[in-house]
């Protein structure tokens, strides 16, 4: 007989005092010519709600074998052979008073063990399944790990992997990684993030140009490049020590064309049209539609996002099941606080609706927003938990990206206020639209994100409207999230680069001419913009009603818009003026949210103001605590 350890060592997750081991290895006894290459989930958690478990078992001809368990608390269900022998995936059924403990996998044939395979069975972290996600009391930080900062230059490069550091090259890997994120946490901290989400971390075997992380190749790996398994899960546990939540960006659409099963496919149906390039339409209105044809909303679906990432086939039950485990998994081992979901429209919808309900069923306080990228509200609102659909469509999903307050912020900053339809009335009709929504409050809003034009480039490095843009994302309703070098009036100037708008954060790299973790080298105009933010952030926390709650609005006038919100204890009143003068806002106009109130103190400047004739400089936002 002949003991092989397996190439995976995971650590636990943090254990009860009772049990204190930190690390383990999966060993494998191989008996007679059989292997076991690949096994996932690689381990599981006792007390879960959900008492079963898929295992997906790769490895040669190893559907020729038998799965045994002589454990009276674990049970085999059933055994599922596909049409390649090299697969074969075990259903599990965990009694329910079962705890951590190792158990055996012997893989029979004709009675005598082949093969045997040792499975972890780990103690949850105390209140794991009541976890709180993330919230509008939270305002996001959103970065791009190979672009913010190198914490450690050895892993720039690594044996196996072609796509290799390139700093010169605006397209090519950069070398940012989680020690880069680790080292900074003061910095996110001190700006008053409170929550961090990471373009996706997981391996991206590709030959160029995954640095951004959308085309994933191992579902249980972190890319070595930017760290291990265990230093992205230590970096949970130090978020959740300073009281910072993470954000995990997840791809359930789309995995890379290097992904290990691509040269190996357990069944024709794994990868949408059996494994060939067909592009999608990119047609989202084609799942609302009623007139839509068949085979345009199957193209939608079912297409490419592009030749490099191959569609996965989320009806195959199989596959869905892996890719729902997949999330518990890395919720679990990472200490997750919440999923942003990639293209979350462009999955079968049926799949994303057993997804998100699967996740919230076992996290009832977690969170997870979906990006579904277009200027129509009601196309975001269908995707949105409680909304009652024509078609019937149920779905567990908590949040969305606002990317129609998003166009309208930008289009409204830059069209001034020539008449009723452009300007500041294109961002207070769109509000109007939130009736849609079953909770507009849960939608994740932004000036920009890592697929756009950077803000400041957005609003024509128009410093002004840059404020103005930052304040109101800050003081509407929703989850702000701010991407990383916003901060310091990063630019993506020109034709949208993704290259460029991804840039490297000043300082991220020894020997950086600029270090804006430091304020060294910054223009004055820059540490103004990062103070700015750095103070509206913090001042955010302290204000119950920017996330606690309502929102009223009044009406564009004259190139002005004033909104505000307030709960029983507090009252915060925001006026833009798009004006090149100074303009006056007549007080009475709002009394009946101003009530006895008769000033307001500005948030930044501490100056009070009067109310019932209320100044508004020239190109500016006020935005003014109620006494």
């Amino acid at each position: 007989m002949k003991k092989l350890n397996s190439l995976l060592s995971l650590s636990l997750l943090k254990k009860a005092v009772v049990i204190p081991v930190s690390v383990f290895m999966i060993s494998v006894q191989v008996y007679a010519g059989y292997t076991i290459t690949r096994l996932e989930p690689p381990c599981w958690w006792a007390g879960m709600k959900n008492n079963r478990l898929e295992l997906m078992v790769y490895g040669p001809e190893i559907s020729d074998l038998k799965p045994v368990i002589l454990d009276d608390m674990v049970k085999v269900r059933q055994v599922t052979a596909v049409a390649n022998p090299d697969y074969l995936f075990i259903l599990l059924e965990f009694n329910e008073a079962i705890t951590s403990r190792s158990f055996e996998i012997f893989f029979e044939k004709e009675g005598k063990s082949k093969v045997s395979y040792t499975y972890q069975l780990l103690q949850r972290e105390p209140g794991s399944a009541e976890r709180i996600g993330f919230n509008d009391s939270d305002v996001i930080y959103l970065i791009t790990p190979d672009r913010f900062a190198n914490g450690n230059p050895e892993n720039d490069n690594v044996p196996g992997y072609t796509d290799q550091a390139n700093r010169a090259n605006k397209d090519g890997r950069h070398g940012g990684d989680i020690k880069g994120i680790t080292d900074h946490l003061d910095y996110i901290a001190d700006m008053g993030f409170s929550a961090i989400w990471l373009n996706p971390v997981l391996e991206n075997n590709m030959t160029r140009t995954s640095y951004h992380g959308y085309a994933t190749t191992d579902f249980y790996k972190v890319d070595p490049r930017y760290g291990t398994n265990e230093e992205y899960r230590q970096l949970g546990i130090i978020l959740k020590e300073r009281k910072i939540k993470l954000i995990m960006d997840m791809i359930a659409n789309h995995c890379g064309s290097e992904h290990w099963w691509m040269k190996d496919l357990p069944s024709d149906d794994w990868i949408n049209y059996c494994g060939k390039y067909v592009m999608t339409n990119h047609r989202r209105s084609t799942i609302q539609d009623p007139h839509v044809s068949p085979s345009d909303k199957k193209l939608f679906s079912d297409g490419w996002f592009v030749k490099s990432m191959p569609d996965m086939n989320q009806k195959n039950p199989l596959f869905a099941r892996y890719l729902i485990q997949n999330s518990i998994w890395w919720i679990e081992y990472a200490g997750l606080s919440g999923i942003r979901q990639d293209t979350y429209s462009y999955s079968d919808k049926d799949f994303m609706s057993q997804w998100t309900c699967e996740i919230m069923n076992e996290y009832p306080d977690f969170s997870i927003v979906g990006e579904e990228w277009t200027e129509n509200p009601a196309i975001v609102a269908y995707w949105q938990k409680g909304k009652v659909n024509p078609d019937g469509y149920i779905s567990c999903l908590g949040s969305l990206m606002d990317f129609p307050l998003q166009s309208v912020l930008v289009k409204g900053l830059n069209g001034g206020d020539v008449n009723h339809t452009d300007g500041l009335i294109k961002m207070y009709e769109m509000l109007a639209n939130d009736f849609l929504y079953t909770d507009p409050y849960n939608l994740v809003i932004f000036p920009d994100n890592h697929d756009m034009n950077r803000f400041f480039t957005q609003v024509n490095e128009d410093y002004d409207l840059f404020r103005i843009g930052i304040a109101y994302i800050l003081t509407m309703r929703g989850i702000p999230q701010i991407y990383y070098g916003t901060e310091i009036l990063m630019k993506s100037p020109g034709k949208k680069d993704d290259g460029i708008i991804r840039g490297d954060f000043s300082g991220g790299w020894e020997n950086d001419p600029v270090n804006a973790f430091k304020d060294d080298g910054l223009s004055a105009q820059q540490l103004e913009a990062k103070l700015y933010l750095k103070t509206l952030i913090n001042w955010r926390k302290t204000k119950t009603c920017l996330y606690d709650g309502k929102l009223v609005h009044y009406s564009p006038e004259n190139g002005t818009y004033v909104y505000f919100r307030y709960n029983e204890k507090e009252k915060v009143m925001v006026a833009i003026n798009m004006n090149d003068r100074e303009v006056s806002l007549n007080g009475s106009r709002f009394a009946e949210v101003t009530g006895s109130n008769r000033q307001g103190t500005d948030v930044l400047t501490g100056k009070v103001h009067a109310l019932d004739l209320l100044i508004v400089p020239a190109r500016s936002v006020l935005i003014l605590e109620l006494n």
